[in-house]
């Protein structure tokens, strides 16, 4: 489960309770485990050490010559033994008792004094029962619980004269035992601190590469970002910082690979070099700069735009993302907004042009000349709807038409009679070419015509006529514009295509300027004829090279 705190922050319960009580379950076995091994292991190898030290020094006395003088020497012998064997005792720390006996029983030695030349009724070595002269045992003597080692005494011909016993008690040894079971224990403690620590450690960083949400959600959100991204029309490409494909959604395969079909996952972890060339998102990995509405020409698609977005990591590049559009599908949009923006346009210019002709017809009621009302409806009607009509049937292009009928409503706001010649008809299909373009040159020849009959200094009383034909066929266009205006003089016939210059004052000439480069852009030709007092004649064609 995912909470939020006061400040915002995400953070986690059950991820890390099950993480935290897996580690310690883990860590604590894993140090119980190998604690008790070692402390068992470490005891056992003591217990083999302590015994065979025993019996090494049993062994040492028992075949020392020291014995064999005592027996020949008497009590000068047994000062000398008495003063070795203490001076033995001394040196080594872990014997704690050292006692020899002669064959009757008696103590020659003792480490307690007191207790040599006394009867020892402890229980006697049964060296027949062993294949050594020597051996360790567990018994129980005057100091207790004990841990004792015998070894044979036997003289120069052989025959067997006493006994040897080092000891060491069980409370010493107990006592090591556990100072031994302690170190281990704080080692064992240290190790679960120092592996708690690293896993909270390792725990830090697993909430981090999960931005603090839980892997269950985590791989929900996934899953839902894989089914938008699915469902887009556009194609999403993200790479890596060396350019290997991370992710790529059906769309942006088939734009890459065309016509083939369902193979989204195959390119993943491909090089981009090798799908399209590296040239598709390169240039955003190594700038960080955002692109777009780009056209790629890496992709090998006119119809195809590509919006480029880096990824960074603390302003360092590790990844970009291509978003690609198909471009007809955007062009078919800005060609229907592009209609309707002239529909209401036209629809605009109507109005005011209706206006009017409401106010001729109110006029006429209130002089009661009724039948010159209904004759003045019915002619406006059957002009304007044959207008209308003869538009709708000459061009095919929504946008287009939807500028004529705007200008032609316009046209009779400005009192100019405007034209549509004889046998206009076009076909997009004849020869495509973008509507936007369309609109925009046959837009600005209008205007331009409009505002030659209209400039101050005309003759008001003369017809103000527009004549515009369209025409089309397979492989070519062609546009003309006849206008009854002042004329241009020849002298200006070469600049009115310049960009900025006009006779009508300062922040004009732009249109013919924006006509002629969209003209040239798309493979036409423009001309320009004219005649001051009579007007001005455009021309603009297109041919299709085959």
């Amino acid at each position: 489960m995912i909470h939020t705190n006061p400040k915002g922050r995400t953070t986690l319960t059950g991820v890390q309770q099950n993480f935290v009580r897996a580690q310690l379950i883990l860590i604590v076995s894993l140090a119980l485990f190998l604690g008790v091994a070692g402390t068992l292991i470490n005891i056992h190898f003591e217990t083999e050490k302590r015994d065979q030290n025993l019996q090494n020094v049993a062994e040492a006395i028992a075949h020392s010559p020291i014995l064999a003088e005592k027996d020949a020497d008497g009590e000068d012998a047994d000062v000398v033994l008495s003063e070795y064997l203490d001076s033995l005792v001394a040196t080594l720390d872990d014997i704690d008792v050292i006692s020899v006996m002669g064959s009757d029983s008696i103590r020659l030695y003792h480490s307690n004094h007191e207790l040599i030349g006394t009867l020892y009724d402890g229980t006697l070595p049964q060296f027949e029962l062993n294949a050594k002269e020597y051996y360790a045992t567990n018994d129980i003597g005057p100091s207790g619980t004990q841990r004792r080692a015998y070894a044979a005494i036997y003289d120069e011909d052989g025959a067997y004269i006493g006994f040897v016993m080092a000891i060491m008690l069980m409370e010493n040894i107990n006592s090591e035992t556990l100072q031994t079971l302690f170190i281990y224990a704080l080692i064992t403690t240290a190790a679960i601190l120092m592996e708690l620590l690293i896993s909270a450690e390792l725990w830090g960083k697993i909430k981090d590469s999960l931005l603090g949400y839980e892997p269950d959600v985590f791989s929900a959100m996934y899953q839902i970002r894989d089914n938008i991204l699915e469902s887009l029309d556009e194609g999403i490409l993200a790479v890596d910082a060396d350019g290997r494909v991370q992710f790529a959604n059906h769309a942006a395969v088939e734009m890459l690979r065309g016509d083939e079909k369902g193979i989204g996952e195959s390119i993943v972890g491909q090089s981009l070099e090798n799908i399209c060339g590296d040239a598709l998102l390169a240039h955003t990995l190594k700038s960080g700069e955002k692109e777009f509405n780009i056209q790629e020409q890496a992709l090998g698609s006119a119809d195809i735009l590509i919006d480029r977005i880096p990824i960074k990591e603390e302003e360092t590049v590790i990844g970009a993302v291509g978003i690609l559009h198909n471009r007809a599908e955007y062009t078919k949009l800005m060609e229907d907004l592009t209609g309707t923006r002239y529909l209401v346009d036209s629809m605009r210019a109507n109005n005011h042009d209706f206006t009017n002709k409401l106010h001729v017809i109110l006029g006429l009621i209130q002089m009661e000349m009724y039948d010159e009302a209904i004759s003045y409806i019915e002619n406006i009607t059957i002009v304007q709807r044959a207008a209308i009509s003869k538009i709708m049937h000459a061009v095919n292009e929504p946008a287009v038409a939807a500028l004529l009928i705007g200008k032609t409503a316009r046209a009779s706001e400005l009192n100019v009679k405007f034209v549509l010649r004889e046998g206009c008809f076009y076909s997009n299909k004849d020869m495509p070419l973008p509507s936007e373009a369309l609109v925009t040159i046959i837009g600005n020849l209008i205007d331009n015509a409009f505002d030659a009959m209209n400039e101050s200094g005309n003759d008001y009383g003369a017809q103000k006529e527009l004549l515009f034909g369209i025409y089309s066929r397979p492989g070519a266009v062609l546009i003309t514009a006849d206008d009854t205006g002042k004329g241009i003089p020849e002298g200006d016939l070469e600049r009115i295509f310049e960009n900025g210059y006009s006779t009508k004052g300062t922040g004009r000439g732009t249109g013919l300027y924006q006509v002629k480069t969209l003209v040239e852009g798309l493979g036409g030709k423009i001309t320009v004829e004219s005649q001051v007092g009579v007007g001005t004649s455009f021309a603009i064609s297109f041919t299709q090279n085959v």
